[in-house]
């Protein structure tokens, strides 16, 4: 087989096959006697430099190195803020899969990795983790046409059933605020109001994001986990809280000279984290397994049982999906059993039909069979 895109030649006993890519002639062996298997190999590189992607020999040649080093520069590139956490997926991956090349690393040796994992004890959530740091840069690879999708592994996750369900009832709630000072009250009421993500939605916010005028509090497009821009409405509380906090800010300001572009402060300087004082509040009010992350599974279950549509609600906290707001959106013992009082109310109002009485025909008996 000869063409101007490419030849097969005989190389002792051995077919080998030559071909241009992107300026450079590149020959690569059969590793073959027969010469109808160099020219099938030759149609698939032809095939594959027509699509785009680059030739096989090249894509063999792709490491697991090549796989971190894409999806780093993706993360770096987007300015993710899960950067921080990268490395130690990829160290273990590393430890599995570095001497592989990326065409190597198949279902088969993705599942002996979970396996793998399972044994050493690891969480399932983190396992997940770390193969969708593989699955990124492998999609990465086929997106820059550096391997196909054939050569793309199927990822088996492994199902997530530690979901937690944790949420505030409001005494409990205010039973855990009593024991924490008033500066870090507030934030933790503008979380159970809004739901939204308490340290890096809340404690970064600055007076800028609040329009006390036009009734909003703002998140700008790239602050939030999901990149896009959010608003809650002023409601009453909400509103309360902000004014408040606003007074005591302007106080804080006279007393320092300076200003404060803090929503959430501690004289004047941004709270950036509060879990031990938590952690003291909670054991002392008698709740020692609360998580501050419960007020946002509170205030998703606040939204349900106010009738907002599943929509908005997932606007207002930050779902982009319905299956993770699903996730939050939990129902009570209170919520069922007030379910089940307005069944039986409405069942009990139910119009009662008149019995309905079937007329005997003519020439019948009761109790007589047919014949």
């Amino acid at each position: 087989m000869s063409s101007s895109l490419g030849r097969v030649y005989l190389r002792g006993n051995t077919w080998w096959i030559r071909y241009s890519f992107r300026g450079r002639r590149i020959r690569e062996s059969s590793h073959s006697e027969n010469r109808v298997d160099a020219a099938r190999l030759l149609r698939k590189r032809l095939s594959e430099i027509e699509r785009g992607l680059l030739p096989g020999n090249k894509a063999e040649k792709l490491t697991f190195d090549d796989l971190a080093a894409i999806v780093r520069n993706d993360y770096i590139a987007n300015k993710r803020k899960s950067i921080v956490h990268l490395e130690l997926h990829l160290s273990h991956l590393r430890q599995h899969f570095e001497v592989l090349r990326a065409v190597d690393i198949t279902t088969d040796r993705i599942t002996e990795f979970i396996a793998k994992m399972q044994v050493e004890g690891y969480a399932v959530g983190t396992i997940n983790l770390h193969l969708a740091t593989l699955q990124r840069a492998f999609s990465l690879m086929v997106n820059a046409k550096l391997l196909s999708h054939d050569q793309r592994p199927h990822f088996p996750y492994l199902a997530v059933h530690n979901a937690r369900s944790g949420f505030f009832e409001r005494p409990e709630f205010e039973a855990i605020l009593a024991h924490l000072r008033d500066e870090l009250r507030a934030p933790l009421e503008a979380s159970y109001i809004t739901g939204w993500r308490f340290r890096s939605e809340l404690l970064t916010r600055r007076w800028l994001h609040v329009d006390l005028a036009a009734g909003w509090l703002r998140l700008d497009p790239g602050e939030t986990k999901n990149r896009e821009g959010r608003a809650f409405p002023l409601l009453p509380p909400l509103r309360a809280l902000l004014e408040a906090q606003r007074e005591h800010t302007s106080a804080v300001e006279r007393e320092l000279g300076q200003i404060i572009p803090w929503v959430f402060h501690r004289n004047g300087q941004r709270i950036r984290c509060i879990q031990k004082a938590w952690e003291t509040a909670r054991r002392k009010a008698g709740y020692p397994t609360r998580l501050i992350h419960d007020c946002r599974r509170t205030a998703v279950r606040n939204l349900e049982r106010a009738g907002i549509s599943r929509s908005a609600a997932m606007r207002m906290v930050g779902h982009k999906t319905e299956a993770i707001y699903r996730r939050y959106a939990i129902v009570s013992e209170a919520d069922l059993r007030e379910a089940g009082d307005k069944l039986a109310t409405l069942l009990e109002n139910e119009p009662k039909a008149p019995a309905k009485v079937s007329p005997i025909r003519k020439g019948h008996k009761r109790g007589t069979a047919r014949g």
